[in-house]
């Protein structure tokens, strides 16, 4: 697969677009538009990239996602197994950087919202001290009409843009490319290791995926991601343990087998680096079987 170019819908009468979707499942395919991007996962559980970001996503998950970044949410297998009674929901606004107007950015009183717009490049999580405060705007959003929808629009931003420090989901350095080719390799070997990744995966294995020496697609992966294809392996597996943790009564040390360490020792490293927490204490912290 390669990043799909999505066209958002308009309505004639909007400069911009919010709805709520309930679904099966998220749009499961790795796309990106001009558009930005402000999600609010109301009901969903499953893993996230964005960009070069691989995260578990969960219920209450905001998130803006800045023009031309590729992302998606691949819902848990349970999502596709057919229940009438499982619902995927999410509010989701589009809308162009310059929609109101170029001049409109450069006024000196918008340099933190244009500051916002090209951290949004990278992907930011909204922080949880402001989150109830942009469901709340987002659900009047819905509604709204003329004027008030746009004022309620930029409320939004300006309360993501006054928050210090902003969670950004991508590395450093990282930059999208979507030329064809490029894209088809990448892809294929982000689906081959959601696929594959609780066995375990060698670079030659990975390398024929890609189409490359093992050499090559060292630095490949390396060049293209900002990280090393060990570190993917690391993320993904943390974060199907992190589910584990949650939603079952297993041990650490089943979980460390059934995600795909097989090595106690580095599934406790790995896991405290990458959530700054032990298994213990996650699970501790996530007790509601409906927090994740």
């Amino acid at each position: 697969m390669k990043p799909h170019l999505l066209k958002v819908s308009l309505k004639p009468e909007a400069s911009f677009s919010i709805r709520k979707d309930v679904t099966p499942f998220f749009y499961n395919r790795w796309h990106y538009h001009p558009e930005i991007e402000l999600l609010y996962i109301e009901k969903g559980t499953g893993t996230q990239f964005v960009g070069n970001s691989i995260k578990r996503f969960k219920d209450g998950d905001v998130l803006l996602i800045g023009s031309g970044l590729p992302h998606y949410w691949r819902c848990d297998d349970k999502y596709f197994a057919g229940s009438p009674k499982l619902k995927a929901k999410a509010t989701v606004a589009h809308f162009q950087e310059t929609f109101w107007g170029r001049p409109f950015l450069e006024l000196p009183e918008n340099r933190r919202l244009k500051e916002l717009f090209k951290n949004a490049r990278k992907g930011i999580k909204i922080a949880a001290k402001i989150k109830g405060e942009i469901i709340r705007l987002l659900d009047l959003m819905l509604t709204a009409t003329d004027t008030t929808k746009i004022i309620l629009l930029l409320q939004c931003l300006d309360l993501i843009a006054r928050t210090a420090r902003p969670e950004l989901l991508c590395t450093e350095g990282f930059q999208p490319d979507f030329e064809e080719k490029e894209n088809d390799r990448i892809n294929n070997i982000y689906a081959y290791t959601l696929t594959n990744f609780r066995s375990p995966i060698s670079t030659a294995e990975i390398a024929k995926v890609a189409c490359l020496s093992p050499h090559s697609f060292c630095r490949y992966f390396k060049s293209r991601t900002r990280k090393n294809y060990s570190r993917l392996l690391q993320e993904l597996r943390v974060g199907d343990a992190c589910k584990l943790l949650i939603e079952t009564d297993k041990t650490p040390a089943q979980i460390c087998m059934e995600s795909g360490f097989n090595n106690i020792t580095n599934f406790y490293r790995y896991f405290k680096e990458i959530t700054g927490k032990t298994p213990n204490e996650y699970k501790k912290e996530h007790s509601s079987p409906f927090s994740l």
